[in-house]
C-alpha cells in the first residue's frame, strides 16, 4: 500500500528562489508539450508520442537560446512534469472511451505561474537524499532543513516539494508500507453522519460537529475586507492576500487534524466500520453548501476507507438511498416519509426513536447484511441494479434488520 507523508520545509532565501526556478521550468515544460499537442491536433497531424514529446520540449528546446535556462534545474523535474501532462492526456480519454469510472475528466489545461499552490517531483533517478544532520538534499537545489514530526517507516520512492498559497513549503514523500492488521475485535459500529452531530454511532454516542470554517468567519471576513481594500498589483495587496491564505490554511490544518484523531479512533476500536455513501457534490449546491463544505464528510469517510484497508478492518459504504431515517430498528417497519425537522418519532409498534441513533442502528444492520451475504456494497452495484431492474429484476432486496448473531459471519473478524 502506498501512502504519502508529509513533512514542513524551511528552506532559506537562496534556496526559495533555487525553488521557484525549478516550479518556473516545470510549468514552461507543461505548457510546451501541451501546446505542442494542440497544435499537432490542429494541423490534422498524428498524436505526439511521449517519446517525440520529450526530445521536442526538454532536450532540443535546451539547445535553442530561449530555453536554455532549462538546463539550470534538475532533468528530472522537468521529466516528471511531462509525466504528469501524459497521465492528464491518459485520464481524459479514458474518461472519454467509460474505461475511467466516476465524474468525466476535462483535456488538460495549460499552467499558469499566478497558481497559488506550485509543485516538482524527483524520483530516485534525481538521487535525492536524507542527510546525517536530517536535511532534504535535492540536487540543484541543496540541503533543506526538514522538520521531523515522525520517522520515515522506510525508504521513500520520491518526493516531491510543494509550495501551498500561504507561501509554506512541504516534502511530500511517497513510500511503500505493508498492511498492519491491528488485534482484532468483534465490535462494530454504524456512522450517520449530519449537521447538528457531525457523526452518530449506533451505540449512542454523538459527535459535536466543530464548525471550524464558522468559528473562523469573523476573522476570515476581516482578511478579506483588509485585501479589497488594497490596490491591485500592490506589495500591500500581495502581503493581504498572503494573510487571507494562511488563515483559510489554519482552518483547513485544524479540521484535517481533527478528522485524523477522530477517524484514527473509530479504526483502532472498531473491527467493522459502516457509513452512508453520501451524495456531498449534490448536496453542496443547496443553500446548506457552506455548511456541508465546513463539516468535510468526504474527507473523513476517506480516512477511514483507507486506515482500514491498512490495519485490517472491515469498511462497507451503504447505499444512500438506503431509507436508514425512515426504519424502524426494532420491527423493520417503513414509515411513508419523515421530514427533516422531525428528530423524535414513535413507531406503530411502541418504540420511540432519536432519529439519527435510529439512522446509525439501521446503517450498522444494513453493513452486516451485505457482509455476511459476502456481496459487494450496494453502492457498487448500483449499476448492475439498474440493468437487472430494465429487465423486469429487483433493483433492490427487501429491507430486514439483521439479527444479534449475524455478528459471527462477519469475514476477516477476529
Amino acid at each position: 500500500m502506498q501512502l504519502r507523508c508529509n513533512y514542513r520545509l524551511y528552506p532559506t532565501t537562496g534556496q526559495r528562489e533555487s525553488l521557484a526556478r525549478a516550479f518556473g521550468c516545470a510549468r514552461v515544460v507543461f505548457d510546451d508539450g501541451l501546446r505542442a499537442r494542440q497544435d499537432a491536433r490542429d494541423n490534422g497531424l498524428p498524436y505526439v508520442s511521449d517519446g517525440d514529446l520529450s526530445k521536442q520540449v526538454i532536450t532540443e528546446a535546451k539547445r535553442t537560446p530561449e530555453r536554455a535556462w532549462l538546463g539550470e534545474v534538475s532533468a528530472v523535474v522537468l521529466q516528471q512534469a511531462l509525466a504528469d501532462l501524459n497521465t492528464a492526456y491518459r485520464n481524459f480519454f479514458a474518461s472519454l472511451s467509460g474505461k475511467r469510472k466516476g465524474p468525466k475528466v476535462g483535456p488538460p489545461r495549460f499552467r499558469s505561474k499566478k497558481d497559488t499552490r506550485q509543485a516538482i517531483r524527483f524520483t530516485k533517478n534525481a538521487r535525492f537524499a536524507i542527510t546525517a544532520g536530517g536535511k532534504l538534499r535535492l540536487p540543484k537545489i541543496g540541503d533543506i532543513p526538514v522538520r521531523w514530526s515522525r520517522d520515515l517507516p522506510v525508504e521513500p520512492s520520491s518526493v516531491t516539494v510543494v509550495k501551498d498559497g500561504a507561501g509554506r513549503y512541504f516534502a511530500s514523500f511517497v513510500i511503500e508500507t505493508t498492511d498492519e492488521a491491528l488485534p482484532g475485535g468483534t465490535h462494530e459500529v454504524g456512522i450517520d453522519l449530519g449537521l447538528s452531530h457531525f457523526a452518530v454511532l449506533s451505540d449512542g454516542r454523538k459527535v459535536n460537529n466543530p464548525r471550524f470554517l464558522r468559528k473562523a468567519e469573523r476573522r476570515l471576513r476581516k482578511a478579506q475586507r483588509n485585501l479589497s481594500r488594497k490596490e491591485k498589483g500592490s506589495a500591500n495587496r500581495a502581503k493581504a492576500k498572503l494573510k487571507v491564505a494562511k488563515a483559510y490554511a489554519k482552518v483547513t490544518d485544524t479540521h484535517r487534524d481533527w478528522a485524523h484523531k477522530l477517524s484514527t479512533m473509530l479504526i483502532r476500536d472498531n473491527q467493522a466500520i459502516y457509513v452512508e455513501d453520501l451524495a456531498v457534490s449534490g448536496l453542496a449546491r443547496t443553500k446548506l453548501a457552506k455548511s456541508i463544505h465546513d463539516a468535510g464528510w468526504s474527507q473523513f469517510v476517506g480516512m477511514l476507507e483507507y486506515k482500514a484497508r491498512r490495519y485490517g478492518r472491515t469498511f462497507v459504504r451503504i447505499d444512500r438511498w438506503f431509507p436508514s431515517s425512515k426504519l424502524c430498528s426494532e420491527c423493520a417497519t417503513l414509515q411513508e416519509s419523515m421530514p427533516l425537522n422531525v428528530r423524535d418519532w414513535v413507531c406503530a409498534c411502541g418504540a420511540t426513536h432519536d432519529r439519527d441513533i435510529n439512522a446509525a442502528i439501521n446503517v450498522l444492520a444494513e453493513g452486516r447484511r451485505i457482509v455476511a451475504a459476502g456481496r459487494k456494497p450496494a453502492a457498487e452495484t448500483r449499476q448492475e441494479a439498474e440493468t437487472s431492474n430494465a429487465c423486469g429484476g429487483q433493483v433492490r432486496p427487501p429491507l430486514a434488520v439483521a439479527q444479534a448473531d449475524e455478528a459471527g459471519s462477519l469475514r476477516g473478524a477476529a
